[in-house]
């Protein structure tokens, strides 16, 4: 019988695998840029190393160990997140405090603000009430003096000075009066 030779068939997958670690072994400057370089770290491969809180107990079965081994890594990534919230929480917590401080520095200068007003329009009231009160003087003395001029002057005589002024009418001569100035009948 007769034996075929056959050249040797390369295994595919081998291949791939030969391939991949050549390339992983290029500096990655020399090499383009893969998609798990630029990938997340929760995409990429998990820590091998398990949290300090766990350990497995004997007789489990591999696949069991595996799969709780990822559970507690799940687990243990999503507390490691709630600990990063609690980082920026307290963050959030200084920018209010500091917001805080600000606000009541500023309350405190309204505060000052406020007062300034009122002083101001207290001596703007007591200004124009002082004006007021001076022009109600002045239309005061102002009415006094008209009703002075529009009366005649009056003199009170005392009994002396009486009789000295019938006396100088009595010698006082009348001068006959004008024909107009005097009445009709």
């Amino acid at each position: 019988m007769a034996q075929s030779i056959k050249p040797p068939i390369f295994d595919a997958i081998d291949l791939e695998r030969e391939i991949a670690e050549e390339f992983r072994k290029l500096p990655p400057q020399e090499r383009e840029p893969q998609p798990t370089d630029f990938a997340p770290p929760s995409v990429r491969a998990p820590d091998l190393a398990m949290p300090d809180y766990v350990e497995h107990r004997d007789g489990v079965p591999e696949i069991g160990k595996l799969s709780a081994e990822a559970v507690v890594r799940e687990y243990e990534a999503a507390a490691k997140d709630i600990e990063a919230l609690g980082v920026d929480l307290v963050e959030h917590v200084k920018k209010c405090e500091a917001m805080t401080r600000d606000a009541l520095l500023v309350i405190e200068e309204l505060k000052e603000t406020a007062a300034q007003y009122r002083d101001e329009a207290k001596r703007v009231f007591l200004q124009i009430e002082n004006c007021s009160l001076l022009t109600a003087e002045v239309r005061k003395t102002c009415a006094e003096m008209k009703e002075r001029i529009a009366t005649p002057a009056t003199v009170e005589l005392t009994p002396q000075e009486i009789n000295s002024e019938t006396r100088k009418k009595s010698t006082v001569r009348k001068l006959p009066v004008a024909p107009e100035s005097q009445p009709q009948p």
